[in-house]
């Protein structure tokens, strides 16, 4: 009992998929005969993994936020209030809609994670982010994968370290701004 609430108090802390995918390989292997413990220090695998888990935060950050602008706005027009939506066939890339309006935040790859509006009138577009220069504005803003020592894996914009919750706070207020009617 002790050891099942520490560990549930360390998974609230740790990231501990490695640890379980190791243990389920050691099973795998004293069943089968066979040895195959390179797969957990793969780094193709480590990033396909640190993609989802990168996705999964981002996508739970923005769920919560859009759930306390709706519940701020409980009183009022109910046509604008944010839509969260899965996007089918895609392990979890999601999007936000609003009046016409779609923040579609993907996994294009294991290492790209890619964000743009897609809007029913123009097409898609990114907003500006400050001290980018007008000519070279992608229509997406691209979230790269950067595997470093001992495969520990960041997300970058530009080359810049990034964290969700800066992410998640610039996407939704330029999404809420450009959706407002």
């Amino acid at each position: 009992m002790i050891i099942k609430t520490m560990i549930t108090s360390q998974n609230e802390k740790y990231d501990n998929a490695w640890i379980e995918s190791l243990a389920l390989e050691e099973i795998n292997m004293e069943e089968s005969g066979y040895i195959r413990f390179t797969d957990a220090a793969d780094p193709a695998r480590v990033l396909e993994e640190s993609s989802v888990a990168f996705l999964n935060k981002i996508k739970d950050r923005f769920e919560f936020y859009v759930a306390l602008f709706n519940q701020y706005r409980v009183n009022r027009d109910q046509g604008r209030m944010i839509k969260v939506f899965r996007i089918s066939n895609t392990i979890n890339d999601f999007m936000l809609f609003r009046n016409t309006l779609k923040l579609i935040v993907a996994r294009r790859g294991a290492d790209v994670i890619s964000v743009g509006f897609l809007s029913n009138s123009g097409g898609l577009f990114a907003p500006r982010v400050p001290g980018e220069q007008s000519p070279g504005i992608p229509t997406i803003h691209e979230i790269k994968a950067h595997v470093g020592p001992f495969n520990h894996v960041t997300w970058r914009y530009q080359g810049e370290e990034v964290d969700v919750e800066a992410i998640v706070r610039f996407y939704l207020a330029e999404f809420i701004r450009n959706s407002a009617r």
